[in-house]
């Protein structure tokens, strides 16, 4: 393996990637650091950019929800002075003194107290004020009970929460409790003086979920904001394709294209005809092609650059090798001959295990049982069977279920078969329920990819688009994908990136084309093969690391656009050639 230049032009060029979406406008405006001490008389007051009672650029602001925010933030962060010097520098108290001390009562177990101070808060929806005394007297009512105060537990029973006429099955349960100490244990009751502090904390947390924000504000709610904020952020992102981690509070965030593998950072030459299909393994580490040769190939991904080297070639096969699968450990992979035979392999030894064949039938596809417990396969008949790991036919769908050339997929509950059964329709066989639903297209179906989640099936057709349908309950077309070109050959496309949120599709034009997955806008074409493409695949464990397959012989490995991605550093342009030898 070594370095050359990429300077073999494609046979057929188109122009390259899309113009980039123009990026939202960011905010560069920054606050001046404050110096305060804890001992300091006079606090230095809030500055306010807003008019009055709101801040912030374009007044919408509430400053004083604003500063109750913050305030609940620092407390619920554990930095108790903090929150405090903030309520008495900015003059505005987290809660009003009822609230505070409704709190107080609830915590030290005032029950009636706590139970007049709520009414005093003046709650005008009068549901919710029975709802919470309903959740501060059945507190009561439990520690009566954990003190074996039965007759007192009695009383605030049928005198206080009853007359509530709020969660009669719950009453029916607190009742039981009284005759069946299994029932008090169910409930959480127990003699552990530890836990009336935490069952009182837990109530307010219930209190704090009932009552309106103006009155308690909740939990955690400028984390929520901040996330509610970053989760817009990412997802007007057209280009999004990067981990949590890499977002930041401080910018807005805004991937470009350098987020989505657009250069050739990789060339595998070691087929000998053309490449029909390639997959990446579940775990991201392999990558299988296989070719018109006869032939399959095993990559294997090097961990320290990235780059790929050729495991094993798998040979044994008498006619092209249409497809390959991998069993869900991916320590085996199967090769399916075009009507032919399917062939077993172990992945770290490269030795063939089993061959599947069906005297004088064909075989045209194949796959794993989620449980790797077994296979399936088409056959040339046009029927579906599967068979045990030792050959032996489990089942057999006959009849018109599959085409001479059809894409196979198993949803991983076992559950479902999907099959191209006709020239214009796809058989979703529910094996359990013994029901089919069909999908039904306009135009002739060349193959079809399903998502990770199963809820989606992404449909190649003849007439060069590549349809989005969802697939729970009854069948719905969702998207539509145009801008390849398809007209003779079968053309592969893949769900992909973070999330899946991508489609990517080979062309009869020799480039890869990419789309976002819900805005079905095309983002990039990426001119490089100099033949049709007829297979792509992203690997699953790496967001950035696209593999494509072209009748050109060739398989590219697409990363990373690093000249961009890294402003003003050089790039050589250098393209990394595999012939398969170590």
């Amino acid at each position: 393996m070594g370095v050359i230049e990429d300077d073999e032009p494609p046979l057929k060029r188109v122009k390259g990637p899309l113009e980039e979406s123009k990026s939202l406008p960011v905010d560069h405006s920054t606050a001046q650091p404050v110096s305060c001490s804890l001992g300091d008389k006079m606090a230095r007051p809030l500055t306010s950019q807003g008019d009055g009672e709101t801040i912030g650029s374009q007044g919408i602001i509430k400053k004083s929800e604003f500063i109750k925010i913050i305030t609940k933030a620092l407390y619920s962060l554990g930095y108790e002075k903090s929150g405090a010097l903030l309520e008495e520098e900015s003059g505005i108290p987290l809660h009003s003194s009822v609230v505070n001390q409704f709190i107080q009562q609830v915590t030290d177990g005032k029950w009636d107290d706590s139970v007049a101070a709520l009414h005093m808060i003046g709650l005008s929806d009068e549901t919710i004020v029975k709802s919470a005394s309903f959740l501060i007297l059945e507190q009561k009512f439990l520690e009566l009970l954990k003190m074996e105060e039965v007759t007192a537990a009695l009383d605030t029973l049928r005198n206080e929460i009853v007359p509530l006429h709020v969660n009669l099955n719950r009453v029916h349960e607190l009742a039981a409790c009284i005759i069946s100490p299994l029932q008090c244990v169910r409930l959480g009751i127990s003699g552990q003086d530890t836990e009336v502090t935490t069952s009182r904390s837990k109530i307010l947390e219930k209190l704090q979920k009932l009552l309106p924000a103006a009155v308690m504000i909740p939990e955690k709610r400028l984390e929520h904001l901040v996330e509610r904020a970053l989760d817009v952020q990412r997802g007007a992102c057209v280009f999004h394709n990067a981990l949590d981690s890499d977002l930041s509070l401080y910018s807005d965030h805004h991937c470009g294209k350098n987020q989505i593998p657009s250069q050739t950072l990789q060339i595998l030459q070691a087929h000998n005809d053309e490449v029909w299909f390639l997959q990446f393994s579940h775990n991201g580490k392999y990558l299988a092609s296989s070719s018109k040769d006869q032939s399959a190939i095993i990559w294997e991904v090097i961990k320290e650059n990235g780059h790929m080297s050729l495991k094993h070639t798998l040979c044994g096969h008498q006619k092209p090798v249409l497809t390959v699968s991998w069993n869900p450990d991916d320590s085996q992979i199967l090769t399916c001959g075009l009507e032919e035979v399917i062939r077993r392999w172990d992945v770290s030894s490269g030795e063939c295990l089993h061959v599947y064949e069906k005297s004088g039938v064909g075989l045209i596809s194949c796959g794993w049982f989620p449980d790797g417990r077994g296979i399936f396969a088409g056959m040339t008949d046009r029927s579906i069977c599967l068979w045990d790991l030792e050959g032996r036919e489990l089942e057999c769908w006959k009849g018109q279920r599959t085409l001479r050339i059809s894409d196979m997929a198993i949803t991983e509950d076992g559950k479902r078969i999907i099959s191209i059964c006709r020239e214009s329709a796809i058989l979703l066989l529910d094996r359990e329920a013994k029901f089919e639903r069909l999908i039904e297209e306009v135009g002739m179906i060349t193959s079809f990819s399903l998502s990770k989640d199963n809820k989606f099936l992404l449909v190649n057709l003849i007439n060069q688009e590549i349809h989005l349908w969802s697939i729970e309950g009854d069948p719905k077309l969702v998207s539509r994908y145009k801008g390849h070109k398809r007209t003779r050959f079968v053309i592969r496309s893949c769900f992909g990136g973070l999330g899946q949120a991508f489609i990517a599709s080979g062309s009869e034009d020799s480039q890869v084309y990419i789309w976002h997955r819900c805005s079905a806008e095309l983002l990039l074409a990426l001119p490089g093969h100099s033949g049709a493409v007829n297979c792509v695949s992203w690997n699953p464990a790496n967001l950035h690391m696209l593999a494509s397959a072209s009748d050109d012989q060739t398989i590219r490995i697409w990363g990373l656009d690093k000249f961009n991605l890294k402003h003003g550093e050089k790039s050589n342009g250098g393209t990394h050639h595999c012939n398969g030898r170590s």
